[in-house]
């Protein structure tokens, strides 16, 4: 069962970076390459999710295709911002160059002005159905101040602030950071249905603080060239992380005991969502 659900997330992967390359192909520019760059290679997760949600609520896979790209370019113009320097300052992603490193600050920054455009515009596109626009409503509200630029926004306070962060704080802080954008691609599906999004929703919920809980560990535990990136980070920049407060151990039991709160919400669907329980298994014992 793992290896069959690893195979069928790599392959909705290779599906949304083709739409993507598909919609970047014609425009011969340095930014476009940049984008390309941005958005090659990953676990393509919330893309999975969205096709997966789509599945449940059998919305056409040409249709979901379309918002799983969408947010998969999202999460990239996320991360091109959060690797330059004003920002973590990273050189390495998804085991590559960073795109300010392979091209310079400018052409980053706008890469992700344009990723971030480009998740609206597919989102939009009338071939999504009747209920695009409730789509968009729902992605400008995971991706701005009330969700991932908000949570961002708190954690770069946080490095400065006198007041270390607790465990309510830092679990606020990435239900924005990382959670809103898993919540969306999971509740996608639905929306394009016009079902109702909330067992979804509750699963998302758990399956958002699992993740981040498995960065945390393996900021600590992690293989950086697995990884893709640098390790152990967190701890060298003094940052309170889900280990840091709760202890490994603890860490460990929480982000499992979350797992099993994804896999509850999940009962609605039966035995259809299985491909859903094995995500939310995967996501406490990749290595990246």
């Amino acid at each position: 069962m793992a290896e069959a659900f690893r195979a069928a997330l790599a392959a909705a992967a290779r599906e949304t970076q083709d739409v993507l390359r598909e919609r970047l192909a014609t425009h011969d520019l340095p930014v476009a390459r940049a984008m390309e760059h941005a958005v090659t290679g990953g676990k393509g997760l919330r893309g999975f999710l969205v096709l997966e949600g789509a599945r449940l609520h059998d919305v056409a896979r040409e249709a979901a295709r379309l918002p799983a790209a969408g947010i998969e370019a999202l999460h990239a113009y996320s991360l091109v911002h959060d690797d330059l320097p004003a920002m973590d300052d990273d050189d390495l992603r998804r085991g590559q160059p960073t795109v300010h490193v392979a091209w310079d600050e400018a052409t980053a920054i706008l890469a992700g002005d344009a990723l971030q455009s480009l998740a609206f515009e597919l989102c939009a596109d009338p071939l999504v159905g009747p209920h695009r626009a409730d789509l968009c409503l729902a992605l400008a509200r995971a991706g701005g101040i009330a969700g991932m630029v908000g949570g961002q926004a708190r954690d770069i306070m946080a490095e400065t602030s006198e007041t270390p962060l607790n465990l309510a704080r830092i679990t606020e802080l990435q239900q924005g950071k990382t959670g809103a954008l898993i919540r969306w691609s999971a509740e996608a599906g639905a929306v394009m249905a016009g079902a109702d999004a909330g067992p979804l929703g509750r699963y998302a919920q758990a399956l958002g603080l699992a993740f981040q809980i498995a960065d945390d560990i393996l900021d600590v535990e992690g293989d950086a060239a697995k990884m893709g990136k640098a390790a152990r980070k967190d701890a060298a920049a003094g940052k309170a992380t889900f280990v840091s407060l709760l202890g490994l151990d603890a860490a460990k039991a929480r982000a499992a005991e979350l797992v099993e709160a994804a896999c509850d919400a999940l009962s609605p669907y039966g035995a259809a969502a299985g491909t859903l329980r094995e995500t939310a298994r995967f996501v406490i014992a990749r290595e990246s």
